[in-house]
């Protein structure tokens, strides 16, 4: 495999900062705190937060860009709008969801960039205090949160099902050895699903493999997927 320097950097994922000269013959590849692969930001700390910020932040240029020629235009069909909203908007909005970690501050700012364009389709305004499952019922329109955690758990079925060998199922059932360091415990993706299976499916953590190891199974749980209550 030939690399080539002029595109490539190093990256050491690690919560402090690291230096770690990686050296292709004779030259040195540049270190890096953050890089895009595939259009998604990693950054060295592992954390997703910013990439989440920069999806909210590209589909609110979108609702900006659309705002008077779409979304307010009231010669345009509501279903014309909530067409251009799942092909358009959502996409932007949540590429590359499969791998984040929801906390309740990323649930409450994804349901209110959801909204921003909901409620505009809809003619209304927070002013006028509808709440947000009222208007998607209205609309007819899914919870886009609930589409994350569905297409999240469908993932670690995916990941789950991975003959051994293959890197993600690899990286996804591998234990970090070693000392954790002090301070609070981050939320790993794994156990962040694991939670949601069991609050959403009441499946058990030690249960978890073997049931979304049943591809048939598991899609049918994932077809009956609650939704949970909005964030406040």
């Amino acid at each position: 495999m030939r690399i080539s320097t002029s595109k490539s950097e190093a990256m050491v994922l690690n919560r402090k900062k690291v230096e770690c000269l990686l050296r292709v013959k004779e030259e040195i590849l540049p270190q890096v705190e953050e890089f895009k692969y595939l259009g998604v930001l990693f950054t060295s700390e592992g954390r997703m937060e910013r990439e989440i910020d920069r999806r909210i932040g590209a589909a609110s240029t979108v609702m900006r860009t659309l705002h008077r020629s779409v979304v307010v235009k009231r010669e345009l069909s509501r279903k014309a709008k909530l067409s251009i909203y799942r092909s358009i908007f959502v996409p932007t909005l949540t590429y590359g969801h499969e791998l984040w970690v929801m906390t309740e501050r990323t649930r409450s700012r994804v349901q209110a960039a959801e909204m921003s364009f909901l409620r505009r389709v809809a003619g209304l305004s927070l002013r006028d205090r509808v709440r947000s499952s009222a208007i998607r019922e209205e609309l007819g329109v899914e919870s886009l949160l609930l589409r994350v955690e569905r297409s999240q758990m469908g993932w670690l079925g995916h990941l789950v099902r991975m003959p051994p060998g293959r890197l993600p199922g690899e990286v996804f059932r591998a234990c970090p050895s070693g000392k954790r360091p002090p301070g609070r415990p981050r939320t790993r993706w794994r156990d962040y699903v694991s939670r949601l299976a069991w609050e959403c499916l009441g499946i058990p953590p030690d249960e978890l493999e073997e049931v979304a190891g049943e591809r048939e199974v598991w899609d049918s749980l994932l077809r009956l997927l609650p939704p949970r209550p909005d964030p406040g």
